[in-house]
């Protein structure tokens, strides 16, 4: 999708070899993807975005997220750069204005929509002055199918690279289990047995969790303790 003034462009891809392409679409701030995993045969939806930066822009692209989100057939992301913030918490200074954060808000509550809770940095754009403004600008948004689907799923931001972005990388990963590659994780009741087991179960359980709810910190650390136990057991 080319950019478009100030606003930048969409470039979106796929691995062909695990998943083919069944349709695509377009609009103005975003790329639809109607996907099916070859190994699973699960057909699913990949959408990413590039909100508005411009306030007289925002309306627009706020009318085009609920046309591409409303009525889809499958389990669906939608993630990207868009441009709205959603809480006061997510930018580094006072200069807040509630009105696009309420609708923003009041949009994903229509859709039924949830965020997937972000580790790494609590910023994910900063401009380049010398006191530099620092806000949450990327995010990922997932329907509650594909939440069922992908209950495992994590999304961590990377450092920001100055020199080629103000945003910082963010990387989606559904911790699903691929079948020709990997085994699901199975608890072995062997390590109960084992000297200084219970110590590694505290050292990762106090570690600081991500999310805005009980639930959801509690997942951050079930999602922690499955990915060292799964390293450690090796």
């Amino acid at each position: 999708l080319p950019a478009r003034g100030r606003s930048g462009g969409i470039l979106l891809g796929i691995q062909t070899t695990t998943m083919d392409l069944l349709a695509f679409s377009t609009g103005e701030f975003h790329i639809k993807f109607h996907l099916r995993n070859r190994a699973d045969n699960l057909t699913w939806s990949l959408v990413a975005v590039y909100g508005a930066a411009q306030d007289e822009h925002k309306s627009a692209f706020l009318r085009e997220l609920v046309n591409l989100a409303k009525d889809n057939p499958y389990p669906m992301i939608i993630g990207g750069d868009f441009n709205i913030l959603r809480y006061q918490q997510e930018k580094n200074n006072d200069r807040f204005d509630t009105h696009w954060p309420f609708l923003f808000n009041a949009v994903i509550d229509s859709l039924d929509l949830r965020e997937v809770s972000m580790s790494g940095r609590q910023f994910t754009w900063a401009n380049n002055r010398s006191v530099p403004t620092y806000e949450k600008l990327d995010r990922v948004l997932m329907d509650t199918e594909w939440e069922l689907k992908f209950p495992m799923v994590t999304v961590r931001a990377l450092e920001r690279i100055e020199a080629l972005s103000d945003h910082a990388p963010i990387i989606l990963d559904s911790n699903s289990v691929n079948p020709a590659a990997r085994r699901p994780f199975k608890f072995e009741l062997g390590w109960l047995h084992r000297d200084g087991f219970v110590d590694i179960i505290k050292n990762v359980w106090e570690k600081p969790a991500v999310g805005r709810t009980p639930i959801q910190r509690w997942n951050f650390k079930i999602r922690a303790m499955r990915q060292h136990l799964a390293g450690w057991a090796k």
